[in-house]
């Protein structure tokens, strides 16, 4: 009896020591299972470029991720990184371009952009007594109002010497990984080994005690968001580094990938638990999660369903564990404990080798000879691009091709982590419809380097090999434009023009081709100029302020369809009557508008037919034929009297 009792015993501690393991290391356990998982289901996911591609796609996030740990393991939370990281870029970008700034004292200013925004948020936090959550929200508009003033709203091309930060070393290691470990290294001694590493936990467990216990509390806010920071200082080089330009909207969204990724790694939102190691495999989560399902050709808008639930399971976990008792990783842990976390890592690697090296019998020998194509479109919340892809969906199934399609959401990172996974994976060729024509560049050339045909379509590459662009004129668009809206004013009037994104080169050529074709017509005035990101929401609100400022206008000049539509509701019952609006692209809801008279016009490209022919130009990259540099697709205006015989 005394026999089994004990056995009994034994037994149930067994258990509990397994399940406390599990849970004290509930992001290493998952961060397994991913890897088991997207191993065994796609036979290019454990590859060295791919795991390569892994640990570049997570650098960024995890310097952020890293800053944000110490806010929020004292207590805080900080939402300004991703825009602080922009405006760092940009300062460097700025004025390492300026006449007599070294490259140098760029690198140190932009440090010190990141630092200084720091200190304000700290400030405000510690002596301003604002809550972190609208501190670092104002912060996040501040930073991400002075990255457009000072850029213009236009990308900015990175100093050569800083750009090698996002090159590789020996051809095959990526700086961005070393600079990440480096961090990581460097956040786990000042969590570990530094009285203000000691202080954050304090803080975070109970501030008042804190400082009742003598910690200079406010002064150590001070340091701890000055280190956010500067960590997202450096996320910002890095990430510019990548991209060979600074981008002005770059990392938006970021902040809450690093926070993310912090929670993922086991620290509390309550403050005071929290460790480096945990923040770097939440951030490798996030990586795996993003590059696995982009093999598996999972939809971006899926991608962010199941990111959300990761983020719901890691918070769940958390307060499981702390109802479990879970040891809780704070200041001061013996080493004892890091010894057993070393042997957790160790004995989790290698459980994880020989699973993974099982796995990939199951792809071994398996071959196919469907052709593989990769499409990467800006965005699909926009239906010229849905068109696009219905287009080239259409003509890949008549074809008998396997085509992948990614979204990038108008995120130009997003999008080299996309194209460095289609180079990676293997595809015959890759057709981009590029964010950024100068960010595209360094995905592109990787795949230049791999033999990896690319297609531009809609817009170009810049700074890299393409085998063709297919593209509709735009400068000739844009003069057709201004030629449908000139003379239907009579030669005379006002008018206002609305901006696509900054740094493409479908809103250069159609505002260059718009300006060329008013040249004919000087009774023409343009008063006022603003970017709408061709998006229609911003269409609105932007003709909503202008016709504040100009409330007698008589034209409206949009470089697409949907910024025009946004005009439209704007204008209400002025549209089509006492002010003429001219769009760009000929989508199914512009032409509608044109039907109805609200749009005058619209410079119609065929967006189905760009998708069909990028796809046909792609296969015969890859068979090796010849193609001509650029295949243009006419453009035609469309107004009432013609709409009906647009086939589109």
């Amino acid at each position: 009896m005394a026999t089994d009792t004990l056995k009994g015993s034994a037994g149930a501690g067994s258990a509990s020591g397994l399940r406390r393991l599990l849970l004290d290391n509930g992001a290493l356990t998952a961060l397994i299972v991913l890897v088991i998982a997207l191993s065994a289901l796609s036979g290019d996911f454990l590859t060295t470029d791919n795991l390569l591609n892994i640990g570049v796609q997570a650098a960024v996030t995890a310097i952020l991720a890293f800053g944000v740990t110490f806010v929020i393991v004292s207590a805080g939370i900080d939402l300004s990184v991703g825009s602080v990281a922009a405006l760092s870029a940009t300062v460097l970008a700025w004025s390492a371009t300026q006449d007599g700034v070294p490259v140098v004292l760029a690198v140190l200013l932009a440090i010190a952009t990141g630092i200084a925004c720091g200190l304000v948020n700290g400030f405000l936090v510690s002596y301003g007594k604002l809550p972190s959550f609208i501190a670092t929200l104002a912060m996040l508009s501040v930073a991400r109002g002075l990255s457009l003033v000072i850029s213009q709203g236009s990308p900015i091309p990175f100093p050569d010497s800083v750009s090698h930060l996002g090159d590789t070393l020996g051809g095959w290691l990526p700086v961005p990984v070393l600079v990440m470990i480096a961090i990581w290294l460097l956040t786990a001694f000042v969590l570990r080994r530094t009285y203000i590493g000691r202080s954050m936990y304090a803080i975070g467990g109970n501030e008042e005690a804190a400082r009742l216990s003598g910690l200079r509390v406010k002064k150590q806010k001070l340091a701890i968001y000055a280190f956010s920071g500067l960590f997202a200082a450096i996320a910002g080089i890095v990430l510019a580094s990548r991209l060979s330009s600074a981008q002005p909207q770059a990392a938006q969204g970021y902040e809450l990938d690093a926070i993310a990724a912090v929670v993922i790694g086991g620290a509390s939102l309550a403050g005071g638990t929290g460790k480096a190691s945990g923040t770097l495999i939440g951030a490798l989560i996030l990586a795996v999660l993003r590059n696995g399902l982009n093999l598996l050709s999972v939809s971006a808008f899926w991608q962010q369903v199941v990111i959300g639930v990761v983020i719901a399971l890691a918070v769940l976990l958390d307060t499981v564990r702390r109802k479990a008792g879970a040891t809780p990783v704070a200041a001061g842990t013996g080493g004892g404990n890091r010894g057993k976390q070393a042997v957790t890592y160790l004995l989790a690697a290698v459980v994880a080798a020989a699973i993974v090296g099982a796995t990939s019998l199951l792809h071994s020998g398996s071959s196919s000879t469907t052709k593989k194509v990769g499409l990467s479109l800006s965005t699909l919340n926009n239906p010229f691009f849905v068109q696009i892809r219905s287009g080239a969906e259409a003509e890949a199934k008549k074809l008998g091709v396997d085509l992948t399609v990614t979204d990038a959401q108008n995120d130009a990172s997003q999008q080299a982590n996309q194209l460095q996974n289609f180079t990676s994976e293997g595809v015959s060729s890759i057709i981009v419809n590029p964010v950024d024509s100068d960010a595209a560049g360094p995905a592109v050339r990787s795949a230049n380097k791999a033999d990896i045909p690319v297609i531009g379509v809609d817009r170009g590459v810049n700074k890299a090999q393409t085998a063709a662009l297919v593209a509709s004129d735009n400068v000739e668009g844009g003069e057709l434009g201004a030629k449908a809206l000139a003379e239907k004013l009579g030669g005379q009037g006002t008018i206002v023009i609305l901006q696509g994104q900054a740094g493409t080169s479908a809103s250069r050529e159609r505002g260059a081709g718009f300006a060329e074709g008013l040249k004919d017509y000087p009774g023409i005035k343009v008063v006022a100029k603003q970017p709408a990101d061709f998006d229609r929401t911003k269409g609105l609100d932007v003709m909503t302020n202008l016709l504040q400022a100009h409330p007698d206008v008589d034209g409206v000049f949009a470089e697409n369809d949907e910024m025009a539509l946004g005009a439209i509701k704007a204008l209400g019952s002025k549209a089509g009557k006492s002010v003429q609006v001219v769009g760009f692209d000929g989508t199914p809801d512009g032409l509608t508008a044109v039907e109805n008279g609200t749009l005058f016009a619209s410079v119609a490209q065929q967006p189905k037919e760009l998708g069909r022919i990028a796809v046909d130009n792609a296969l015969r990259a890859a068979d090796g034929e010849k193609l001509s540099q650029l295949v243009k697709v006419p453009v035609k205006v469309v107004t009432k009297e013609n709409v009906a015989g647009f086939g589109g």
